[in-house]
């Protein structure tokens, strides 16, 4: 067995399951606000020892999911303190209230992603660009094949680099929580090319040709509108079965 410092790979991995496993069940309402998490509990039913609980209930405390309260134990809080940005919540909401969390983030995308495309069209490197535009083009393709999985990584590739290529540090950032809300689709039954796709797909390749351009304003308003009509999609379906495709 590996050890590393006083931790093995076994334990590792036994602490992944653990935040998984109640991260999930937190989200899904299995533990309500308010409760109280029982260790002795907690470490018979997943077999692992205090110390690799502990650090699970850390991870969690970290996200805003739980709080050690003096001689009262580990309680669980309430959406509201949750950091909703994280990737961690950002994947088990996916698991649960998969159209809520989307149109939640679509709307907060609205607002962060067309500046920067904006910025990205003033400020990226010719290479950019050109990443880009081959994202774009590879979006395009799998729609036409019908290849969902190469859609969507596509679709996180083309997110990424505008708002790393947009020059500001905190929208660069945020990029980790688009490809976390994109990547939810791969554990959506309803994640592959659908009927909206085919205008998406299109809708990110006039991105992208506005990006080559270097025209600002063009590119602020192609962002805008594929994240608009991905939103009016999601909306509109989030009672039927069809993804839109962001």
């Amino acid at each position: 067995m590996v050890v590393v410092g006083d931790e093995t790979w076994r334990d590792r991995g036994l602490h992944a399951r653990v935040v998984n496993a109640l991260g999930q069940e937190i989200v899904d309402g299995t533990y309500a606000p308010g409760d109280i998490l029982n260790l002795d509990r907690l470490s018979e039913r997943f077999t692992v020892s205090r110390s690799v609980l502990r650090e699970a209930l850390r991870v969690l405390q970290s996200v805003g999911m739980v709080e050690p309260r003096q001689r009262v134990g580990t309680q669980v809080l309430a959406t509201e303190s949750w950091d909703l940005l994280n990737p961690l919540v950002i994947q088990w909401r996916g698991r649960g209230d998969y159209f809520a969390q989307m149109r939640e983030m679509l709307q907060l995308r609205l607002g962060i992603e067309p500046v920067a495309a904006r910025l990205s069209a003033r400020l990226m490197t010719p290479a950019q660009r050109q990443a880009v535009a081959r994202a774009a083009a590879v979006m395009v393709e799998a729609d036409h094949d019908n290849e969902g999985r190469r859609y969507l990584e596509a679709d996180v590739e083309f997110h990424t680099l505008i708002l790393e290529g947009s020059g500001n540090a905190v929208m660069g950032h945020f990029a980790n929580t688009v490809a976390a809300l994109l990547r939810t689709r791969e554990q959506e039954k309803r994640f592959t090319v659908t009927d909206y796709t085919p205008a998406s797909a299109h809708r990110h390749n006039d991105l992208a040709a506005a990006l080559l351009a270097g025209d600002e304003d063009a590119a602020y308003r192609c962002a805008y509108a594929t994240l608009e009509a991905t939103l009016a999609e999601f909306v509109q379906e989030s009672a039927g079965s069809h993804p839109a495709a962001g």
